[in-house]
């Protein structure tokens, strides 16, 4: 690649770190955090029920077949002599 190139590119890049340093800059900084403005958007949404339900299922399933397979034992019968 020539070298014309590449400090053409990295002149590009300089430039637009520079805009987006003024652009925080000059951004008002937010007041509450970010969760709280979406926080409850989903409330009574039959959709996000359903893909929590799925999600749920699948995680029963993967943390079930991740768990050692118990051994079946005998127990020794009460009151035998040997």
């Amino acid at each position: 690649m020539a070298s014309t190139n590449i400090e053409q590119r990295l002149q590009a890049l300089e430039q637009d770190v520079a805009e987006l340093k003024q652009q925080l800059e000059t951004s008002p900084s937010p007041t509450e955090p970010w969760w709280r403005s979406i926080s409850g958007i989903f409330a009574n949404d039959a959709a996000y029920e359903e893909a929590m339900r799925l999600g749920r299922e699948w995680r029963e399933k993967e943390n079930a077949r991740s768990l050692p397979k118990k051994r079946k034992t005998r127990k020794k019968p009460k009151n035998v002599r040997s």
